[in-house]
């Protein structure tokens, strides 16, 4: 994984609402590497405390990011999603596409 494919990544992590959520596979595609999600998830070991990092997960709605799920719940349920578990509820309806969202 290089330096640009991070940028991109993180860029578009930042262009997603408050109140909604991505996956790891949905950025993958948008920055041009559809078989790429896993990239994406290494990509977001190291961010800043403010980074939203909480509104991307696996496609399923899952949380994957085990360490991050009291934080990323406690995150998300500030913006009015709910997490049971590890699963984000009703998923599709919040989840937020960045292919039709930001015209790529």
């Amino acid at each position: 994984m290089n330096e640009t494919f991070k940028q991109q990544v993180f860029e578009i992590i930042k262009m997603i609402p408050e109140g909604r959520v991505t996956s790891y596979g949905a950025i993958a595609k948008a920055v041009g590497f559809p078989n790429h999600a896993r990239h994406v998830g290494n990509a977001l070991r190291n961010y800043e405390e403010n980074f939203p990092a909480h509104r991307v997960c696996a496609a399923c709605g899952i949380i994957s990011a085990e360490s991050c799920i009291p934080k990323f719940t406690k995150k998300l349920a500030k913006e009015g999603i709910e997490v049971k578990g590890n699963k984000i509820q009703n998923f599709k309806q919040i989840f937020w596409n960045p292919l039709d969202e930001i015209g790529f």
